[in-house]
């Protein structure tokens, strides 16, 4: 058996460096973690967008209050989308590098391709909305 340095061993026939695996495992939970919270900030902007559009629409059938307009209500949940989006491309990238095949590259390409063209159009639609108001 050759003689490589102590951080390298030789595992299920393959040459591994000392600890890459607990950094892989690190990585890899650090993505999932990254990926929830998009998830949770998209959530939360739909919840916050329900509420603030329950309260709209109760101030607009009961003349109750100052009414909000819908336009700021699509603005704000645009927003969270955005941030959410980001986070989720986030996640798919560190995924992407922890673990690089052609399939998971392809994957990553595909869907970093899908998400930039939505978070396009929505930022042009908060924009349009947002100098409209």
């Amino acid at each position: 058996m050759p003689c490589y340095p102590f951080f390298f061993v030789l595992k299920y026939g393959h040459l591994h460096m000392w600890g890459m695996d607990i950094v892989v495992q690190v990585l890899e939970y650090i993505s999932l973690g990254i990926g929830m919270l998009g998830i949770f900030i998209v959530l939360w902007g739909v919840v916050v967008g329900f509420i603030e559009f329950i309260r709209a629409q109760s101030a607009y059938l009961g003349k109750t209050g100052k009414p909000v307009p819908l336009e700021k209500i699509r603005i704000d949940l645009g927003r969270y989308l955005l941030l959410g989006l980001e986070f989720l491309i986030a996640a798919d990238i560190i995924r992407t590098i922890v673990k690089p095949s052609l399939e998971e590259v392809a994957v990553l390409i595909a869907i970093v391709a899908i998400r930039t063209v939505i978070s396009y159009f929505l930022n042009r639609e908060i924009g349009q909305l947002g100098h409209s108001k």
